[in-house]
């Protein structure tokens, strides 16, 4: 059992969020599921400075950044495939929506980067299971736009207090196709047909013991569809 850990870069704001890379990443290790980190060797959108949010005049690079989460243990994500993997792992964080995909900007009308796609469409056609957090299920059904796949997927709930509009994310996720469902921070939606689990993380207003019970039970599900 090994799971691919795909990480848009370091930083919840213009790349992967670490808390929730991190958890993702322990957990896979309690639950004896080994892993490898890769990331597109590409520059990110821009750069944010996580106290103010304010864009600094710079550009990073997503490879070398995520890397810094992986302690050096990463690889091109342009240079993997899904043959040698048992399952695909998207944390959340800004840079699923700016790095991955362009839906920050153009919403479900947005291009998905193609490293990214390409895996997202090899793990369906091979029947490998797929975690997706946060934001990042929005990249599985930008991915999955057009195909004969209507992934059941979650961002989130608008029942409970979160900072982002729940429910236009949603209708953008089901207009490329989707089904979405309403679930909160500690719960897990799982598409056992097309073996697509997911899970809202910071996406709602959470501790980290909030997500870190969310992440334990997809973890949970992974390995059981391992």
């Amino acid at each position: 059992m090994k799971a691919l850990v795909a990480l848009s870069g370091n930083g919840v704001y213009d790349g992967s969020e670490i808390h929730e890379t991190v958890l993702t990443l322990l957990q896979l290790d309690l639950q004896g599921i080994e892993y490898q980190c890769a990331a597109p060797n590409v520059n990110q959108y821009h750069v944010i400075n996580h106290i103010n949010g304010e864009e600094m005049d710079e550009s990073r690079n997503i490879l070398i950044e995520s890397a810094r989460i992986a302690r050096g243990a990463i690889k091109d994500l342009g240079k993997v495939s899904m043959k040698d993997f048992g399952a695909l792992v998207i944390p959340g964080g800004f840079g699923a929506a700016k790095n991955f995909s362009t839906w920050a900007f153009d919403g479900p009308q947005g291009a998905v980067l193609k490293e990214i796609e390409t895996l997202i469409l090899e793990a369906v056609q091979l029947k490998k299971p797929i975690l997706a957090m946060c934001m990042s299920p929005v990249v599985i059904a930008k991915s999955l736009e057009g195909s004969l796949v209507s992934a059941k997927l979650t961002v989130g709930t608008n029942k409970e207090a979160t900072p982002y509009e729940i429910d236009t994310i949603g209708s953008g996720m089901e207009s490329l196709g989707a089904v979405v469902e309403k679930v909160t921070v500690k719960e897990v939606t799982v598409d056992s047909e097309h073996k697509i689990i997911s899970t809202p993380c910071y996406m709602m207003e959470a501790s980290i013991g909030d997500i870190n019970e969310g992440i334990t039970k997809a973890v949970a599900q992974l390995k059981s569809m391992l």
